[in-house]
């Protein structure tokens, strides 16, 4: 929808139907009231998932400045969104008998789009796509899944940092994840794997590539690139941190340890957008550009 041809759409809070509202929203309440500050828990404790806290604020403006587009399309009462939040409560449930908090806390991205089938149709669902994606990426993986991620990981991360540190000519065993070098033994833990730079640089994508990219086959290539991006630059974050350590070995640990990744977080972010950026110029003007018209307006 261009400028010249979007509508405004006021939404008139008067005449909005607050009895339903408020009974769907106290069910929501008392079916997550100890879900949601566990996983608000995690996000609060765990670095790797840290960047969920930036998420619901984050889906619900994406949502706010989509409104035109999103009340534009007529508001049709569709059954099948019965099926999807009955969906969502089995898998709550499923959790809850299991303890499997993975399913408790997606249960809430899939009821949702139950409720929003239900009440607004398949349409206005479409339209809030994105937003419910990005609310799908809040939720910690499963522990397990995690762990057989990590693993590999480090072993992959330090054998490449190893091997580029003997082409360059300094002399370094690797053990596992343990490179020994000279002075110091530095061992390459789960939480320098890479997936922590790699969860929160896959939504960064995803963000990125909604208002940069046109089309949906280009915004997903950027989020896979992602992947990479974040591993490569994990690889060279511990190359720089032998390389500091073998001329000083407090430098690799403590507050430089810690912000050397703050560093190469933003550098992988750097190549993201010059990703995003060169695929946009790839495609050319579209829907991108009304979008970043959107956000100016907004």
């Amino acid at each position: 929808m261009s400028q010249s041809e979007a509508t405004t759409y006021e939404i008139n809070w008067k005449t909005l139907p607050w009895a339903p509202i408020v009974a769907i929203g106290a069910l929501l309440v008392a079916l997550f009231w100890s879900v949601v500050p566990s996983m608000v828990e995690v996000w609060m404790t765990d670095e790797a998932y840290s960047h969920g806290l930036l998420i619901p604020p984050l889906a619900g403006y994406i949502a706010w400045i989509q409104r035109d587009k999103i009340l534009a399309e007529p508001a049709r009462q569709d059954a099948r969104g019965l099926l999807v939040t009955a969906l969502g409560c089995l898998v709550l449930l499923v959790g809850k008998l299991g303890a499997e908090f993975f399913l408790t806390r997606i249960s809430i991205v899939i009821i949702l789009c139950g409720l929003i089938l239900t009440f607004w149709g398949f349409r206005r669902l479409t339209q809030l796509s994105f937003s419910l994606v990005l609310l799908a990426t809040m939720v910690p993986i499963p522990q397990i899944l995690y762990n057989k991620m990590a693993t590999p990981l480090q072993l992959f991360s330090s054998t490449v940092a190893s091997d580029f540190l003997q082409l360059v000519g300094i002399p370094v065993y690797r053990d596992g994840n343990i490179m020994n070098l000279a002075n110091i033994s530095l061992g390459v833990a789960e939480a320098c794997s890479g997936l922590r730079s790699m969860s929160s640089l896959t939504v960064l994508g995803l963000v990125v590539g909604y208002f940069t990219c046109r089309t949906t086959p280009i915004r997903a290539l950027l989020v896979v690139l992602a992947i990479p991006t974040a591993i490569f630059m994990n690889v060279v974050r511990i190359v720089a941190t032998a390389l500091m350590a073998r001329a000083d070995p407090a430098l690799a640990e403590g507050f430089f340890h810690s912000f050397s990744g703050w560093i190469v977080f933003l550098c992988g972010f750097g190549i993201l957008y010059g990703l995003a950026a060169g695929l946009a110029s790839l495609e050319g003007k579209g829907p991108a550009d009304d979008r970043a018209g959107e956000l100016a307006r907004s």
